[in-house]
């Protein structure tokens, strides 16, 4: 699908045909749609290389001065899904007349733009398109970072009381998510330098600023990553050692449960013989019996409260 929008003094317009100074936002693009890109003069590999998966972020130009940035952004898959949170490839082309994006999934970053609710956005204004594209992006990475850690500390509240794998396993799929943006963040900041070695954000001090904020919320995006994951391993270790131990207190209890209940079962036993026994013909014999494997079972349930057995 291919949308063309162009910044006016009205807002943010849709049109129908490439204008200079618009921008084109092309989701999961069919073979018409790449062709038609194309003969814009975009070379073919820039349009397939952000459809492929497994792509890296890196910058490429062209002797025309055609430039491709690859970026990985965070894509939020849902719950139910084995990786909640993911990366995807985002591709930004930029042209003298217009600007060009590339994504195989809608995605909440250029929806933000598409929407017009980004402050200071201007399709005409390529360089600074960019910088605000990748800064919501850091954005976007910290948001989803706050979210993993408040599931998590929900999933923590569950473990401390749970003997089963599913909290482990919740748990299990953020850890993915970490990594995945570890990676993706590790190679947007290696992408990053190598934008700041250039000199097409020199021209305009405002542009220079706007990079080194995109620096700084990448790398800030990076500690907060890292230091969830070494928390997240770290709890996984200690929670696997609490899940063992909440069964131990289960098996525990059930072994002292059925010391306790044997206690009657012996005593009953010894008077169901057909055998001369003590108070055997007793007309309260009963009453005897039963006082005395209570007295015995109420000092073994004492004995095992002492020693915390129950």
């Amino acid at each position: 699908m291919i949308t063309i929008y162009k910044s006016t003094d009205a807002g943010l317009e849709q049109l129908d045909e490439v204008v200079s100074g618009c921008w084109i936002h092309v989701v999961d693009p069919t073979t018409d749609e790449i062709e038609r890109l194309i003969n814009l003069g975009v070379p073919q590999d820039f349009v397939t290389y952000p459809l492929d998966v497994d792509e890296r972020p890196r910058t490429e130009r062209e002797d025309d001065g055609t430039l491709l940035v690859l970026i990985r952004i965070p894509f939020y898959q849902g719950e139910k899904s084995d990786i909640p949170y993911t990366t995807i490839p985002l591709g930004v082309i930029l042209r003298d007349n217009f600007t060009i994006t590339i994504c195989r999934w809608q995605n909440p970053v250029l929806q933000e733009f598409a929407s017009g609710r980004v402050r200071g956005f201007t399709t005409g204004k390529r360089y600074r398109f960019l910088l605000r594209l990748l800064l919501s992006t850091a954005n976007r990475f910290l948001a989803h970072l706050r979210e993993i850690n408040r599931t998590v500390d929900q999933l923590e509240d569950q473990l401390q009381l749970s003997m089963r794998n599913k909290e482990v396993l919740e748990i299990l799929k953020y850890q993915k998510s970490l990594v995945y943006f570890t990676t993706a963040l590790k190679s947007n900041e290696l992408m990053l330098e190598r934008l700041q070695r250039t000199q097409i954000f020199r021209m305009y001090p405002d542009d220079e600023d706007l990079l080194e904020d995109v620096i700084t919320e990448n790398q800030q995006a990076i500690e907060m990553t890292n230091i969830s994951s070494n928390i997240l391993t770290s709890m996984m270790d200690a929670f696997a050692s609490i899940i063992s131990n909440n069964l131990n207190e289960v098996m525990k209890f059930l072994a002292s449960v059925t010391i306790v209940l044997s206690i009657p079962t012996i005593v009953t036993s010894f008077y169901g013989m057909n055998v001369g026994l003590p108070l055997g013909q007793h007309p309260l014999a009963y009453l005897y019996i039963i006082a005395i494997f209570t007295s015995i079972a109420g000092i073994v349930v004492y004995i095992f409260m002492k020693r915390h057995w129950f």
